[in-house]
C-alpha cells in the first residue's frame, strides 16, 4: 500500500499501512465486447495531422499534437469529460466522491490490464498521478492543470485510491480527467511511447513517416470499429484536404475553410482562443500603454473576416462561452489606430524605449494560416509605430518560448498562442496563463493572484461571478494578452467513415467514436 506525500523532497514516496475507509461508493459497470468477433474490427482508419508529435509521453498529452493520438486511445484517464454535456463520466474509475475537506476517494475498475499484461490497480494509478504532478519531469499536464501544489496519494487497496490536496479543491476530479494513466515504467524520465490500457497500443512509430496503432484484443471495454489506426502528417492544409478528397486518408485535421475539402469538410466549434501573450516585464512591453496600444492596433474583424473567411470571430477573453467564469460583458478591443499611436507617443515621452524590438513568436502549423496571421499582425503593429519582428518556429523550439523555463535573452516577446479550455472551468485557463507562477504566464501581480485563488476556492454561482470579475480585471488592469480570434475547426472526413467532431476533436480524437459508414450497430 502506497502513500505519496508532498513533504520533504518533491516527489518523494513512502510506504505505509492504511485502513480502508468504510465508504460505500456507487459502482457502474461497463459491458465488454468480444474482440475476436468478425464484426469487431475492420481495416485501418487513416488520419492525417498537421505536424508529427514530438512525443507520445502520457504526461504531455495536454499538448494537442500528443493528445490527439494517445488520449483515450492508447492511454486512458480515471474519468472522462463528456464534450457535449460537460459531465464527468467513469472510465478507469467507476465512482468518486469527496470524503473530507481535502480528500477525494476513487473506486477503480478491477478488470483492466495494461498492454504489457500487467494489472491496472490503485497503486498503478497513484504512480501515474504522482509521476505527472509531484515529480520534476516538467510534464505539460502539471503546468496546465495543477501548477505547484502537490497531491498526496494513498492506496487503500487494489481498487481504492484516496487523493488529498493541500487545500480544498472542488474541481479535483475534473483536473484528474486530464491525467492519462500509463503503466509504471519510469518515474524519473519521460518515455517516448507509453504503455496504456486503451483500445489501441502503439505498434510502430517511424520518425518522419507515420505512427501505427494496433487494436488491443484484450481491451476491457467495447471493441473499436477499426483493427488499426495510421497517422501521417502534412504541413499544408491543402495537401491534407486533398488526401481526403483523393481517398488517401479518412480524416484530415486542422483544416481551414479554403483548403479545398469542399463538401467533405465538417465545421465544428473547437473553443480555441488565439491571442498574443506578452512578456510584460521586458521593455517596451513592461509599460501597460504599449500593451494597450497593441490591442487597439489589431483589426480583429479584418483578420477573422478576411483571413478566415468568417469561420472565426473576434475574441475578447481567454475562455469561450460555456466555460464557468466566462464574462459576457467583456467586449473585444476596438480597432483604433490613432489611439494606439497616441499611447505609444505618450510612453515614448516618458522615456519608455518603444522603438526596441518586439518579436512575435509562433509555433508553425499550430493552427491554419498561423504564418499569414503573424505577417498581418506584424504589419498592423508596425503601422502603430512599433518595431516588430516575426519568428515562426517548429514545435519543439516554439515550446521553449511558450512554457517555462522561457527563453528570456531575446528581448520582448509577444507569443502567439492558441488556448482551448476543454475542461469547462476558467481555473484551468488562469492557472496556466495568468498567475505569476503559471507554466505559461510571463507576468502577473500578487493582487491578481489573490483574486484568482479566491475564485478557485468557491463553488456554484459564486465561482462563476468570481472568475468573471477576475477576467474583467485582467483586461482593464493588467493587459496580459491581446485576444485576437475565437476559432472554428474544420475536419475533412471521407465518405467511408462516420464521425461527428466536437469541441475536443482537435486535442483528443477518440478512435472509438469513428465507425465505418453504413455499419450496423452490431458491426460497430
Amino acid at each position: 500500500m502506497m502513500s505519496t506525500s508532498p513533504s520533504g523532497k518533491r516527489g518523494r514516496t513512502r510506504w505505509l499501512i492504511v485502513v480502508a475507509a468504510g465508504t460505500a461508493l456507487l459502482l457502474s459497470g461497463c459491458g465488454v465486447a468480444d474482440p475476436e468477433s468478425p464484426d469487431a474490427s475492420a481495416a485501418a482508419v487513416r488520419i492525417v495531422l498537421p505536424i508529427e508529435p514530438t512525443t507520445l509521453e502520457a504526461c504531455d498529452s495536454t499538448l494537442s499534437s500528443t493528445g490527439v493520438v494517445i488520449r483515450s486511445n492508447v492511454t486512458e484517464p480515471l474519468i472522462e469529460r463528456n464534450p457535449t454535456t460537460g459531465e464527468l463520466e467513469p472510465l478507469l474509475a467507476t465512482s468518486w466522491e469527496a470524503t473530507g475537506e481535502t480528500d477525494w476517494t476513487f473506486t477503480l475498475r478491477d478488470d483492466v490490464k495494461f498492454h504489457d499484461g500487467t494489472s491496472f490497480t490503485a497503486e498503478a494509478a497513484a504512480f501515474a498521478i504522482d509521476r505527472a504532478v509531484n515529480l520534476d519531469l516538467g510534464c505539460d499536464v502539471e503546468g496546465q492543470m495543477f501548477g505547484d501544489p502537490n497531491l498526496t496519494l494513498t492506496v487503500v487497496d487494489d481498487t481504492t485510491l484516496v487523493v488529498t490536496t493541500e487545500n480544498p479543491d472542488p474541481v479535483l476530479p475534473l483536473r484528474l480527467s486530464f491525467i492519462e494513466i500509463g503503466a509504471p515504467i519510469d518515474a524519473g524520465a519521460k518515455v517516448r511511447e507509453p504503455v496504456g490500457t486503451g483500445p489501441y497500443s502503439i505498434k510502430e512509430w517511424t520518425t518522419g513517416i507515420k505512427i501505427v496503432l494496433a487494436v488491443n484484443t484484450d481491451y476491457w471495454g467495447e471493441a473499436p470499429a477499426y483493427q488499426s489506426a495510421e497517422y501521417q502528417w502534412r504541413s499544408e492544409g491543402t495537401v491534407r484536404a486533398a488526401m481526403v478528397t483523393g481517398g488517401e486518408a479518412d480524416l484530415a485535421l486542422s483544416l481551414s475553410a479554403d483548403d479545398g475539402a469542399g463538401d467533405l469538410g465538417l465545421n465544428y466549434p473547437n473553443n480555441e482562443t488565439v491571442a498574443l501573450r506578452f512578456s510584460g516585464d521586458i521593455a517596451p512591453l513592461n509599460d501597460i500603454r504599449v500593451r494597450q496600444a497593441i490591442n487597439f492596433a489589431i483589426d480583429r474583424d479584418g483578420i477573422t473576416g478576411s483571413l478566415y473567411e468568417g469561420a472565426s470571430e473576434p475574441a475578447e477573453q481567454l475562455v469561450p462561452p460555456g466555460v464557468v467564469g466566462y464574462n459576457p460583458s467583456i467586449k473585444p478591443w476596438e480597432y483604433d489606430l490613432d489611439r494606439a499611436k497616441q499611447l505609444i507617443a505618450a510612453a515614448r515621452a516618458d522615456g519608455v524605449p518603444v522603438d526596441d524590438k518586439i518579436t512575435i513568436v509562433a509555433r508553425s502549423d499550430q493552427f491554419p494560416k498561423i504564418a499569414q496571421m503573424t505577417e498581418v499582425l506584424q504589419e498592423q503593429l508596425g503601422q502603430a509605430g512599433l518595431n516588430i519582428e516575426v519568428k515562426v518556429a517548429e514545435t519543439s523550439v516554439g515550446l521553449q518560448y511558450q512554457v517555462r523555463p522561457f527563453i528570456l535573452n531575446e528581448g520582448a516577446i509577444a507569443m502567439l498562442i492558441q488556448h482551448g479550455n476543454q475542461a469547462g472551468d476558467a481555473s484551468f485557463s488562469v492557472e496556466s496563463y495568468m498567475t505569476t507562477s503559471a507554466a505559461m504566464s510571463m507576468f502577473g501581480t500578487s493582487t491578481f493572484d489573490t483574486l484568482l485563488a479566491d475564485a478557485a476556492a468557491t463553488t456554484g454561482e459564486a465561482r462563476q461571478d468570481a472568475f468573471a470579475d477576475a477576467l474583467a480585471y485582467e483586461k482593464e488592469e493588467l493587459v496580459q494578452f491581446a485576444y485576437i480570434a475565437r476559432m472554428s475547426g474544420v475536419i475533412g472526413k471521407s465518405p467511408t467513415v462516420d464521425f461527428e467532431p466536437n469541441s475536443l476533436s482537435g486535442d483528443e480524437l477518440r478512435l472509438s467514436e469513428i465507425t465505418r459508414a453504413g455499419a450496423t450497430e452490431s458491426a460497430r
